[in-house]
């Protein structure tokens, strides 16, 4: 048997390639194909399968170009419904791959139509069964029941399902049994998700949190409550899987845009998106531009904070960040890159319009200005979890995901933004300036510079007034 995993670090996404006698199958691929390909024909195999396990929500896939490049035939749970010609599996299927068998069970619980696919070499019976689970089973969690891609039922009933996929079906196999999901770490499919790349299904009943003896109402109590935020873009990407990708190559590259169009291009509703990293955006930047930096989950990010459909003008410090953030945009279904900015900051500089700086501070100056009295409020953007494990005394949370829509419970005065590292608390100093609110300072190296100096942490969350916030 060949098997080899492609992690994406962007989307915290893993997708397979196995192959056995000439042919090969393909696991839940990421948009760009190329790899895929060039790997098959590398190991004289033909893509026989391209198997989704279900309708992802938080990326683009592209099983639909795959097939089209390589004749094979997709694969997706009959209850997927999707509207291209499709092989409908169900539980029990069998499907053949050289000497590989390759089993359907059908798992519904973090959508309806959700399956795993268990491999069997028929050839080597000393390797192990290998279990591609999708977002069923991750290593050290499950997936969330609560999507608003899941149609016609409640994270409760969701839940449920997913209570007796585990229990009356993967929890069944040998502990021996290998365990590939479609995320890990850093994914809003899961709450709780490793950074290990596979496990077993063993080491799973062992340290897996979910997997734990409880009861079936203890289970959904549990998946149900304090879930992350679902990113707006989760139903628009799901619903593009249904109907399949266009081919990247069909995506119109964007064009080099002088300072002037990009201000025309502005007044007219267009995002300029500045992809360069959190230092070199606080150095100068375009006044109402966003900061997303290429370092961090970029795509994610950008799916959670722009509306799909929105013109977007990229500024990067050069053409191969340009090309990189086209690539990502469209990961997560963006495909309306329309121009860059041309010559990139220096650009607009040199054509006369104005450069705003961002005033910056390190920990040990805001625990200075906290100790001295100073009329300023902290505000953390992190998620609820990160601010429960300890944050800056006194700071008040807004997760980064919900600051738009709460802009009217900030504090009058000066603020504080501080995240983990500084990376999403950039992207908020963005979207307050696009708002027409100027925040006084990002705090540098985040709370983990904050708990790395020693300094007081706090676990209580501070009450909101919003009726006395500006």
């Amino acid at each position: 048997m060949f098997f080899k995993q492609f992690y994406l670090g962007c989307l915290a996404h893993g997708s397979y390639l196995l192959g056995s006698n000439g042919e090969a199958v393909v696991i839940d691929p990421q948009r760009d194909v190329d790899q895929y390909i060039e790997e098959a024909t590398a190991q004289n195999l033909t893509i026989k399968y391209v198997i989704e396990t279900h309708l992802h929500a938080d990326f683009v896939s592209g099983h639909r170009e795959l097939a089209e490049r390589t004749g094979a035939q997709i694969v997706f749970g009959e209850k997927a419904k999707v509207t291209f010609p499709h092989i409908a599996t169900s539980d029990g299927d069998l499907l053949k791959v050289g000497k590989l068998e390759l089993k359907t069970i059908e798992t519904p619980g973090h959508t309806p139509e959700s399956i795993c696919i268990l491999v069997r070499d028929t050839e080597d019976k000393r390797t192990p069964e290998r279990l591609f689970t999708g977002d069923t089973l991750f290593i050290g969690d499950v997936g969330r029941p609560d999507l608003v891609a899941v149609k016609g039922y409640t994270a409760q009933e969701m839940a449920g399902f997913m209570f007796e996929s585990l229990h009356n079906k993967l929890l069944n196999l040998d502990d021996a049994v290998e365990v590939y999901p479609a995320h890990g770490a850093g994914s809003l499919c899961g709450k709780h998700l490793s950074d290990e790349k596979s496990s077993t299904i063993g080491r799973e009943k062992q340290f897996n949190y979910a997997l734990k003896p409880m009861s079936r109402e203890t289970f959904i109590q549990m998946m149900t409550t304090d879930l992350p935020e679902v990113p707006a873009y989760f139903p628009k990407d799901a619903e593009i899987n249904r109907q399949g990708a266009v081919p990247l190559g069909t995506i119109v590259t964007p064009l080099p845009l002088k300072a002037a169009e990009v201000a025309r291009e502005m007044q007219s509703g267009s995002l300029v998106l500045d992809v360069r990293s959190a230092v070199e955006y606080a150095g100068g930047h375009i006044k109402g531009s966003l900061n997303i930096g290429l370092g961090g989950q970029f795509a994610s990010w950008a799916g959670t904070l722009i509306k799909i459909g929105t013109p977007i003008i990229l500024l990067a410090s050069d053409l191969a960040s340009i090309d990189e953030a086209v690539m990502r945009l469209a990961r997560v279904g963006f495909e309306t890159a329309v121009g860059y900015v041309e010559n990139g900051i220096q650009g607009w500089s040199n054509a006369g319009f104005e450069v705003i700086q961002s005033l910056v501070v390190t920990v040990d100056e805001l625990k200075r200005m906290l100790e001295e009295g100073d009329e300023l409020a902290v505000i953390d953007v992190r998620r609820a979890g990160e601010f429960e494990n300890g944050h800056v005394p006194n700071a008040i949370n807004i997760p980064l995901a919900n600051l738009p829509e709460r802009l009217s419970v900030l504090p009058a005065g000066r603020l504080a933004l501080i995240c983990a590292s500084g990376y999403r608390s950039t992207m908020a100093m963005g979207i307050l300036d696009r708002n027409g609110l100027m925040a006084s300072m990002n705090v540098v190296g985040g709370t983990n510079a904050w708990k790395g100096a020693g300094y007081e942490v706090a676990t209580e969350q501070p009450e909101v007034n919003e009726q006395t916030a500006a």
